[in-house]
């Protein structure tokens, strides 16, 4: 072997080498760590910031204090968005729909939810989410990552890579996006929100389509019969893998196996999408926007579908919750869009026998400000202090509410949760323990739950 094959060999290895650590592939952990309560989840991404204060977060208190000056004592020099920085008044601003007490847990839900109010006791509401992010991106980022900063594997992937799905026929995180009727268009969403950061690119989420093919050029071109297909694969395949034998790039193997998924989808695909067969029954639990492709209402639906063929996670990207001006209208417009498919989709798994083993989340990456932007009831800023989000499915209690707020929903005042907190709590239920799932990237033990300290909140565990 002369010098220049020597060195170009050597050099592959190392850079081999290097990958297979960065990715992983060298320590991947064998899970679960314990027995799981739960299998599967689904995660209904409320993208813009969902008003705790209009939904969940019920303090009568707030009605005597509308209008009137928040004190500062409850502000307490917490910075605010550049949107709100500049007001000279912050007017309180009380709910603007009155609030209800549902079930037997007696949970108050705004009259804008009357049919999550109507699953009160299949879910936790958590009242003392909190987050340092007081911007959508840093937000949103950190909501799907556990870190503000971009770049890091959604929570997704980390399943992806951990456990794997039981269906070889479908990617194991699928997302579906939607737009709301509230604020339109609502906030962008990035696909680095389902990324797969440092771990293999295979375990990326993959984005459904609401319109056309469900996945871009899965079908065969016109004249291209399976067989031909199948036999330019095997083809292809070959040579990928003479070329992985030489540089070790882990992504070929990706390609490999992202090709094989393709062709694997072909049938499953149009199958999961197909909702020709369901019966009314369907139609009449999740309202009729489940008929119509790219609503939440259809993607709740798909979401089901899929859970039922044993997607390890699927998350719905629902925008329009960015309520700075025209609060009323455009609350009650963007409460419309989800408030009967979210509860039907709880109401669905639970006649199915399927709630127990899926985990369910709603939650947005924060709140609501509780004074007004601009004139009285007009909007209201961001605010990650507190916020409301809630849970339910395998392993989590149904019928409770956790964490405290102060008068003006402000404040937490008891048991807050972080969206860490909530990570390391999923992935409990999920047979994971947080602080042992982790891959070696840049010096670091990386996790889904970021390097700060966090807990599972066990107060919401059965």
């Amino acid at each position: 072997m002369d010098r220049r094959n020597f060195l170009k060999l050597t050099s592959a290895s190392l850079a081999a080498s290097a990958i297979n650590t960065t990715s992983g592939k060298a320590q991947k952990p064998q899970l679960p760590h314990f027995k799981a309560k739960a299998k599967s989840v689904i995660y209904l991404c409320q993208s813009g910031g969902p008003s705790h204060i209009d939904l969940f977060d019920y303090h009568p208190e707030m009605k005597k204090m509308h209008g009137k000056e928040l004190p500062d004592s409850v502000r307490n020099g917490q910075r605010v968005t550049g949107m709100t920085a500049g007001q000279k008044s912050f007017p309180v601003c009380a709910p603007i729909k009155p609030f209800k007490q549902y079930g037997q847990s007696g949970t108050w839900v705004s009259d804008f939810l009357p049919h999550i109010g109507s699953i009160a006791d299949d879910i936790c509401v958590i009242k003392s989410m909190h987050t340092e992010a007081i911007n959508h991106d840093p937000g949103i980022t950190f909501m799907n990552t556990g870190s503000q900063f971009p770049g890091m594997p959604s929570m997704g992937a980390w399943l992806d890579y951990g456990l794997g799905s039981k269906n070889k026929n479908m990617p194991g995180y699928v997302v579906l996006l939607s737009q709301g009727t509230g604020k339109n268009p609502g906030q962008p969403i990035f696909s680095r929100l389902w990324g797969s950061g440092f771990l293999p690119s295979v375990h990326q989420g993959v984005q459904l389509r609401s319109q056309g093919d469900a996945v871009l050029f899965l079908n065969d071109p016109a004249g291209i019969q399976r067989k031909n297909r199948r036999m330019m694969l095997d083809n292809l395949k070959k040579l990928n893998e003479i070329r992985y034998s030489k540089t070790g790039d882990s992504e070929i193997k990706t390609r490999i196996d992202q090709y094989e998924m393709a062709y694997r989808m072909q049938v499953s695909a149009p199958e999961i999408s197909d909702i020709s067969k369901e019966p009314e029954s369907t139609f009449k639990l999740y309202g009729e926007d489940a008929r119509k492709p790219g609503t939440y209402a259809y993607n709740c639906l798909l979401a089901r579908r899929m859970i039922e063929r044993d997607v390890r996670m699927v998350q719905l990207f629902h925008r329009g919750w960015d309520q700075h001006g025209s609060l009323m209208p455009h609350l009650t417009n963007q409460c419309k869009n989800v408030d009967q498919a979210s509860a039907a989709l709880v109401k669905d798994l639970k006649q199915r026998g399927l709630l127990d083993e899926t985990l369910i989340v709603w939650s947005g990456e924060f709140g609501r400000s509780s004074y007004s932007q601009g004139k009285l009831g007009n909007g209201r800023d961001h605010h990650g202090r507190c916020f409301s989000s809630w849970v339910a499915g395998g392993g989590i209690k149904g019928g409770i509410t956790y964490g405290q707020t102060d008068e003006f929903a402000y404040n937490y005042v008891e048991n807050p949760v972080t969206f860490n907190d909530l990570n390391a709590t999923l992935l409990h239920c999920l047979g994971i323990d947080h602080e042992r799932f982790s891959v070696k990237f840049q010096g670091l033990d990386s996790r889904l739950t970021g390097v700060e300290e966090c807990h599972v909140v066990k107060g919401i565990l059965k």
